[in-house]
Order: C-alpha cells, then sequence, then structure tokens
C-alpha cells in the first residue's frame, strides 16, 4: 500500500500540496512510520488563497510547515473515529473543530472524500486550506 505522500504525489489533484510539502522539508516526515491523518487540500482548494500567497509561503518554510502541520493528526483516524469529537489536536499543536452531524466539516473546510487508507495513515481530502486561529 502506498504512503500518504505516495498517493498526494500520483494524484493530481494534489500538486500544490506536494509542492508545498517539499518546500516545508515534510517529505520524510509523511513518508515516516506514522500513523498520521491528513486533512489533504485539493489544488483548487489552494487556488481559493488570495493571489501570492502559496509564493510567500514557499518563501517562508517554516511558517508553512507549521500551516501545513496544522493539517496532520498523529494516529490514523477514521470518519466513523472522528464523528464522536468536537475537536481535535493538530501534530502543530492547535486544536481543529470537527462537525460529522450533517456531512463532515473540519474547520473552515469540507471533506470531498473522506477515508483514503495509506500504509501509514489515512487521507481526508478537503475543499479548503485550513485557517489557524
Amino acid at each position: 500500500m502506498p504512503t500518504i505522500v505516495e498517493i498526494a504525489v500520483n494524484n493530481d489533484a494534489f500538486q500544490t500540496l506536494v509542492q508545498a510539502v517539499k518546500a516545508a522539508d515534510l517529505v520524510e516526515t509523511l513518508n515516516s512510520e506514522g500513523p498520521f491523518t491528513v486533512f489533504a487540500p485539493t489544488d483548487d482548494a489552494f487556488a481559493k488563497l488570495p493571489p501570492g500567497t502559496i509564493q510567500t509561503l514557499v518563501q517562508n518554510p517554516p511558517q508553512l510547515a507549521r500551516i501545513l502541520t496544522y493539517h496532520v493528526l498523529s494516529g490514523c483516524y477514521k470518519k466513523a473515529d472522528l464523528a464522536t469529537s468536537e475537536t481535535v489536536d493538530s501534530i502543530e499543536g492547535s486544536s481543529i473543530k470537527i462537525d460529522c452531524s450533517d456531512g463532515f466539516e473540519v474547520k473552515n473546510a469540507t471533506v470531498l472524500t473522506p477515508d483514503i487508507e495509506a500504509d501509514n495513515g489515512i487521507i481526508h481530502v478537503i475543499d479548503n486550506v485550513l485557517l489557524m486561529g
């Protein structure tokens, strides 16, 4: 079974995410044993950010890494595992609001495709980049 990074690299919808993970030097981390749960924004999600945001973040790897690790949980959590949670803690250290009462929402994003299994965790595809704060 492929790792989280291998799934993202081989999916055309995640090219911006893959570039960001490389720029933030997180490939090795997300290829490690884990397990991890990743809320993965699509290219369309990144396109919703204000113009220039991605370029600015790529030039600031520590800030980019902080934003990306906000999208990652330590552990393997399927939608069913998160259904009873109101918040979860990201590996960045901040909590993320979860709402499974009507669909599957994570903070300011809707989960488009839940429960993509990887060798080292789970991917949930989201329609917005998660904003901290």
